[in-house]
Order: structure tokens, then sequence, then C-alpha cells
């Protein structure tokens, strides 16, 4: 596929993911690869990447995502099935994003191979935006770009930080240096079933872009509120 139909096409992917089909090491090497050449803030790469495929340690991991998924997020403002809506077609688009954020939840138990991008040799807890937006900006593109490459490559992945409500607990799991070590994004990675992924409803050019300084009169998303990490 041409690199405009990779950018409009490369999905949240949960319901398509198949466990059945076990994901080669080589494949995962070759997405690490493309990662790493995203730009890096003072061309320093602070990326790493966990992959995780022992069963029990994947297992422990997916049940951490559960509790949070059904005993916190499901119920919070934020939940995905739940956001307000202009119309009923657009309500019936949240629903099904909702179904799907439920299969994740499901899924997780069940595919081989989990990857965790983390930021290396900083925590952000607390840091002026201006710290925070710089290191990240050299994860945050590293991490698409895995997923870029893996979607080439006919594998799903779906960005999720519902975990990092129990940050600390996976550090320990993992053997992850916590005082050194954010992580930033929790993904699967399966082939899916199928490849005719399509761009999702958003919002036209017109109502995002502010010409030479804010518009008031564009429309605004809903505020945040409550546990909102699941995108479609």
């Amino acid at each position: 596929m041409d690199a405009d139909e990779l950018l409009a096409t490369t999905r949240a992917v949960r319901r398509r993911l198949d466990p059945s089909r076990e994901v080669p090491i080589e494949l995962v090497r070759e997405c690490v690869e493309l990662a790493l050449q995203a730009p890096a803030g003072s061309n320093v790469a602070r990326t790493r990447f966990v992959v995780i495929r022992d069963p029990a340690v994947r297992t422990a991991l997916a049940e951490i995502y559960s509790d949070i998924y059904t005993n916190s997020y499901v119920e919070s403002a934020g939940y995905i099935g739940r956001v307000a809506t202009a119309d009923a077609a657009s309500a019936e688009v949240q629903r099904r994003t909702g179904r799907s954020a439920d299969a994740l939840e499901r899924a997780l138990h069940e595919v081989g191979t989990l990857v965790l991008a983390c930021l290396d040799g900083a925590r952000l807890d607390g840091v002026p935006a201006f710290a925070s937006a710089s290191l990240l900006g050299g994860v945050l593109p590293a991490t698409w770009s895995f997923m870029l490459a893996a979607r080439a490559r006919g594998l799903g992945t779906c960005w999720t930080t519902m975990h990092l409500a129990r940050e600390r607990e996976v550090a320990e799991l993992l053997g992850i240096p916590f005082e050194t070590v954010q992580q930033v994004c929790l993904t699967p990675l399966a082939f899916t079933r199928g490849t005719d992924f399509r761009p999702a409803a958003r919002p036209a050019v017109e109502e995002v872009v502010h010409w030479d300084r804010w518009d008031p009169d564009l429309a605004r998303p809903p505020a945040v509120a409550g546990l909102i990490t699941e995108p479609a």
C-alpha cells in the first residue's frame, strides 16, 4: 500500500485480532528497527520496547488490564461507549466502538505478543509541560512508526494506556526500573482477520484548523472527563 493508504487505514484493532497465528520474532524486530528511525529529541533514542511473549507474564499483565477496565473504566464518564454525541448515527458508532473496546479486554488474554513502549531515562510525573512534551515527543512518534510498520506487515495494534493506572505494579512484574523508566503505551500485536481496513469518520479539515490565531467559533470536542484511554 502507498503511504496515504497506510496512514488513513491504520486502525485501532481489537475485534479483528487473530490469536491463532503466531507473530514471528523477525517481524517484531523489523517493526522495531523501523520505529527507531523516528525523530528523537537531541538525537538520543530514549524509546525502549518490552516485548512480552511468555504466557504466564502475558496473563498477569492482561489480568491487571482487565481489572482496571471492568472495575474502573467501564463505569467512568469517559467510557468510550458513553461519550455524548449529537445524533443517533454518531451514537451508534460510539456504542459499536464501545463493544470493540470491550473485545480488547478479552483479546489481551489471547494474543501471543504484547508490546510495551517506554521512555528510558526520565519520569514525567509533575514536570513542566515543556519537558514532558519534549521527552514524549521522542517516544510517541517511534511508537506510531512501530504501529505503521506492523500494519504494513498485516499486523494489528491498538494504542492503550489503561494499565498505567497500576504502572508500578506492571513495572515490578516486568522488572522495569520504575524510578527511571516511564511506561507510555501498551499494544497487542497480532495478525488481523482480513486487511481491508478503511478510513474512520473524522472531522473535516475546516473544523480543526485555526489559521493564524485560535478561532473561538470552531466546534470543540467534549472536555476530558473520567478515565479516557481507548482510541478509536
